[in-house]
């Protein structure tokens, strides 16, 4: 039976996450959900879902210390070609850098950076807070049945600088153009919270636990 491993190292409340994710996965027949820190449990998972909520340091360092849990996520995805999910933090954490606060390495398997939003108009608001139109770049199968003008829910202050543009799948307008998805090879991120985007969210979700990369 296939496993997704939903990874729990004590950044942000994963209990919304847990029931969309467990509730796709029943309707997709994609096997089970485990909520878990373990690196032995990511190393046999099927899939990898990073969730992140905060600062990308304080993100980034808690990750880091528990003992052999990177280790286990980047052998999984970059060794092995398990199937990634990012979401919020822990997208911008696939990152080469975070620029948050003070200058912090991310995993370097998307080039780019992670750095503040700055609006000119002073209408717009940081954090960019609530539901935000997507403009999809790029097709891909984790975007399968989703298109531009689905909505999707967003909570965060800093974005996601992709260096190179074919590794940005979908972006938002606000301030600009944000980065909204990005995907390479079998990792993919969202900045908005699949779980908290409803219909999108939840077809976006049923996607990657259905993809065969």
């Amino acid at each position: 039976m296939s496993l997704t491993v939903l990874v729990d190292y004590d950044s942000g409340n994963l209990h919304s996450a847990q029931k969309a994710f467990q509730r796709m996965a029943i309707e997709t027949g994609a096997g089970s959900v485990l909520v878990s820190s373990r690196p032995e449990d990511v190393a046999r998972a099927d899939r990898i879902v990073l969730p992140g909520d905060g600062a990308f340091p304080s993100c980034r360092r808690a990750l880091g210390s528990y003992g052999g849990l990177f280790e286990a996520i980047e052998e999984a995805v970059t060794v092995k070609a398990r199937p990634f999910l990012g979401i919020c933090v822990g997208m911008q954490m696939m990152a080469s850098w975070g620029r948050e606060y003070e200058d912090t390495q991310g995993f370097g398997w998307i080039a780019g950076e992670v750095i503040k939003i700055t609006p000119q108009e002073k209408a717009l608001k940081v954090p960019h807070m609530g539901w935000n139109d997507l403009v999809i770049d790029h097709e891909h199968p984790v975007l399968a049945g989703l298109q531009t003008g689905d909505h999707a829910y967003f909570v965060h202050s800093y974005h996601f600088k992709v260096r190179d543009p074919a590794q940005r799948l979908a972006h938002v307008g606000y301030a600009g153009q944000v980065t909204a998805i990005i995907g390479r090879d079998t990792m993919v991120g969202t900045q908005f919270h699949p779980e908290k985007s409803q219909a999108t969210g939840l077809r976006l979700i049923a996607n990657f636990l259905s993809w065969k990369p």
